[in-house]
C-alpha cells in the first residue's frame, strides 16, 4: 500500500513572519494522530530560510512513536560528511530507526548558487560532493574506524557514534529527474523523491531507474496540493502561497513541479494517477496559510479516497 506523508511548512511559516518552531512539532504530532505515515521537512539555511531540518526532526522524534521522519530534501553539498553522518545517526537513534535521509544537490538556479557561495562551497561541485557524501556516510555509519579519500573529502581512522539503528544506516532517497539524476538514483539510492508535473513523465522516469538497476529503490513523489470545493478559489489560494514561497509565478513553478488545486475528489484522482504509475510514498505539501485546518481536511476528505481506491 502506498504511504502518505506530509511536508511540514517550515518555509511557509517564516515567509508569513511566524518564527515559532514549537508549533511545527505540534503539527507533526497531529499528522501522526490523523494517520499519516510520514512527516518531512525541507532544508535551505540561506536562500529560503526555515527552521533547521535536523534539529526540528530531533524534537519531533522525541514526541512521536510511529511516523516516519524524512528530510525533503537536505542539501548534502553544503555540509561535511562527518558531522552530517553523526547528526543523521543521532536523529535515527532518537526516532528508533524511523529516519529517511532525503538528499539533493540543489535545483540549478542563481538562488541555489548564491546559497553555496554564501557558505563558501563551490556550486559547480554540488553533484560530486553529494555522491562523495553518500559514500563517506555509509562508511561512517558502520560504526567502525574508517578512512575515505575523495576529490572533496579525505579523512583517516575516523569513528562516529552512536551507530544508526540499521547496520547500513538510514535509507538514502535522492531527488531529481533527467537521465543523469535517474541513473544516480539507480546507482546510489534506496529511494527516489521527484516532483514531475505529469504522471506520464513519472512513469517514464521510473522505468529508466528500474532499467538502470534501481529495482529496490522506493519510488516516492513530492506533490503540492491546495483543496477547495471551488477549483477557482483553490487555484487562487495556490497562486498566493506558491508565489510568496518562490518569488516566481505559479505558471513558472507549475511547469516544473507536480501541483494540484481543486476539490478533494479531484486531488485523490490526480494523486491516484501517480500511484498507478508506480509511486509508493507520497509527500504532500499543502499550499495554504492554515496548515492545521488543511491537514485535518486532507486527512478526512482525501486519505479515505486514496485508501479506498487502493483496496479495489
Amino acid at each position: 500500500m502506498t504511504e502518505i506523508g506530509f511536508l511540514l511548512p517550515t518555509r511557509d511559516r517564516i515567509a508569513l513572519g511566524d518564527h515559532d518552531v514549537g508549533s511545527l512539532v505540534e503539527l507533526a504530532c497531529l499528522a501522526e494522530e490523523l494517520g499519516f505515515d510520514s512527516v518531512w521537512a525541507g532544508d535551505s539555511p540561506v536562500t529560503r530560510q526555515r527552521a533547521d531540518v535536523l534539529t526540528l526532526l530531533a524534537a519531533i522524534a522525541a514526541r512521536t512513536g510511529r511516523i516516519t521522519l524524512g528530510t525533503a530534501v537536505l542539501l548534502a553539498g553544503l555540509r561535511h560528511p562527518i558531522p552530517l553522518a553523526h547528526q543523521l545517526a543521532t536523529v535515527d537513534r532518537l526516532s528508533g530507526g524511523r529516519l529517511v535521509a532525503g538528499l539533493g544537490a540543489g535545483f540549478p538556479n542563481p538562488r541555489t548558487q548564491a546559497q553555496f557561495d554564501a557558505i563558501g562551497v563551490d556550486y559547480r561541485t554540488r553533484v560530486s560532493r553529494l555522491e562523495e557524501t553518500i559514500a563517506a556516510m555509509r562508511l561512517l555509519w558502520s560504526g567502525e574506524e574508517v578512512s575515505f579519500e575523495g576529490r572533496h573529502f579525505t579523512f583517516h581512522d575516523v569513528q562516529v557514534a552512536p551507530r544508526p539503528v540499521r547496520p547500513e544506516g538510514p535509507p538514502v532517497w535522492l531527488a531529481g529527474g533527467g537521465e543523469a539524476a535517474l541513473r544516480r538514483v539507480a546507482r546510489l539510492a534506496d529511494g527516489w523523491l521527484p516532483y514531475p508535473p505529469a504522471w506520464q513523465t513519472y512513469a517514464d522516469e521510473l522505468a529508466v531507474i528500474r532499467t538502470a538497476g534501481g529495482a529496490a529503490a522506493t519510488p516516492a513523489l513530492y506533490a503540492t496540493v491546495c483543496l477547495d470545493d471551488s477549483p477557482d478559489r483553490a487555484r487562487q489560494r495556490m497562486r498566493t502561497s506558491i508565489e510568496r514561497y518562490y518569488d516566481a509565478s505559479l505558471e513558472t513553478v507549475g511547469a516544473i513541479q507536480a501541483m494540484y488545486a481543486g476539490t478533494p475528489a479531484g486531488a485523490a484522482f490526480w494523486l491516484g494517477r501517480y500511484i498507478a504509475a508506480g509511486a509508493r510514498h507520497l509527500v504532500v505539501r499543502l499550499a495554504v496559510e492554515d496548515h492545521d485546518k488543511a491537514l485535518v481536511e486532507f486527512a478526512e476528505r482525501v486519505l479515505p479516497l486514496l485508501r479506498e481506491e487502493e483496496t479495489r
